[in-house]
């Protein structure tokens, strides 16, 4: 038996992984490096796209709780994740490099993995077939989901600039992590004073966006990924409520707090690169010099990578697709990834060992699965195919869709740590359930 997985993003290496473990031979198409959208820049599979940040590690935390159950499961990318990290407070970053890098060789050394590297305009031959191709698949493997699919929905996502370390002048930053959660640098903050902040904020809502079709309209931008202009835009005081929120930080050369923070995270372990935290952009090149060199640490910064916006593209999957990641009129064309309308990096990665999972059963026969509406993988697996949701947008990681407690707890930290313990016990009923069904 012989699948094929399209795309080599997060998803589609899951899904890869998962199906050889299944001893399932597997054709890999990444059309890296012979063709890159506008956003990719990593030869490599796994490209970390936007930012090098998993988001937090607590369990009691959505995001932290989605990777406590992608660890029990052995996923690729969560092994890839803790061998190429870098601090980042109470948050889960890495390297992006050599994130890449790590799960590139992993797949080469795979021997049931066939990487090709060439554009895919139409479904391959294959026993099974995963499309993971991403919110950025190619023009003309789009006009073919497309056939399949009918018109896709959209939003826009941005990345944010990547700045030298020793561009930065630390004479006006420090380090500290907010609440002094994590270690005393892993990042690095840049206050503003009030009268520094009013002249920020009037130079970035002046300041001149590169052209995206229709960006500036504000349904079509993904509230998860703000560019940071759009945001400005919604009033004086939204950045210091957001990227720019001061709360838990004191500047040591006043011993107050400032009137606004940028965060800088690590971009690599050797800490020589540096990411804008929450400062995804669409402002013109030589605009994000112009302006985000305004705070007073960033007045020299180099810039390695700017800011960029691109379009995200992603299927109706409530009215296409099965809680499996099957599609309903066509049982062996499976979906992963973004294009799904999952979320987020470790999300898209979830869906896309889920495929691979269903994938490998169905090819041998046995019925597909779905986790259970307790655990977080399983809740966004129903929320893709609920047929009830009228408007459907991307979603992430979060409370709001796991099945609720019975069990009234007022206090938000202790509700989410009995979710996720519940969540846990959940996962691991289920995997002793299949694995009894094996033997």
């Amino acid at each position: 038996m012989r699948a094929a997985v399209i795309g080599g993003g997060l998803a589609g290496v899951e899904c890869a992984s998962v199906l050889s473990k299944n001893g399932i031979e597997v054709d890999l198409y990444e059309q890296k490096p012979v063709n890159y959208s506008a956003a990719h820049k990593i030869p490599g599979l796994a490209e970390l796209v936007c930012s090098n940040s998993l988001k937090a590690g607590r369990l009691n935390s959505a995001a932290g709780l989605l990777k406590a159950e992608m660890r029990y499961l052995g996923f690729l990318c969560i092994e890839a994740a803790y061998s190429c990290k870098v601090e980042a407070g109470g948050a889960l970053a890495v390297d992006r490099y050599k994130f890449s890098e790590y799960i590139t060789e992993k797949i080469k050394a795979d021997k049931n993995i066939r990487l090709i590297n060439k554009e895919v305009t139409d479904l391959p031959e294959a026993d099974g077939v995963v499309i993971c191709a991403g919110p950025l698949a190619s023009e003309k493997l789009s006009e073919s989901i497309r056939d399949i699919c009918g018109e896709g929905l959209s939003f826009y996502d941005a990345a944010a600039p990547i700045i030298t370390a020793e561009s930065i002048d630390m004479n006006y930053a420090f380090t500290q992590s907010r609440y002094d959660r994590g270690g005393a640098d892993d990042y690095i903050n840049c206050p503003m004073d009030k009268e520094e902040y009013e002249a920020f904020y009037e130079a970035i809502i002046n300041a001149q966006s590169a052209p995206t079709h229709s960006f500036d309209k504000k349904k079509d931008v993904y509230e998860g990924c703000m560019p940071i202009e759009v945001l400005a835009s919604r009033g004086r005081d939204t950045m210091r409520y957001g990227p720019l929120k001061p709360v838990g930080l004191t500047d040591p050369r006043t011993g107050h707090r400032p009137w606004a923070n940028l965060q800088l995270r690590k971009e690599n372990k050797e800490a020589t690169m540096y990411n804008l935290v929450g400062f995804q952009t669409n402002l013109k090149f030589g605009e994000q010099k112009r302006v985000f060199s305004m705070f007073p640490a960033l007045k020299n910064a180099e810039f390695v990578r700017y800011g960029v916006m691109h379009r995200n593209t992603f299927i109706d999957s409530p009215r296409l697709l099965n809680g499996d990641f099957s599609m309903r009129s066509r049982p062996n064309l499976f979906f992963g990834g973004q294009i799904t309308g999952v979320e987020g990096y470790m999300e898209s990665a979830a869906s896309g060992l889920m495929a691979g999972i269903n994938l490998a059963r169905r090819l041998k026969g046995k019925d597909t699965i779905v986790l259970p509406a307790e655990t977080m993988i399983g809740a966004l697996s129903r929320y893709i195919s609920d047929e009830t949701v009228k408007v459907f947008q991307p979603m992430g990681a979060n409370f709001g869709i796991i099945t609720p407690m019975d069990e009234k707890i007022r206090d938000k930290s202790e509700r989410y740590m009995k979710l996720a313990e519940r969540a846990m016990s959940a996962l691991r009923d289920a995997t002793e359930s299949l694995l009894e069904e094996e033997k």
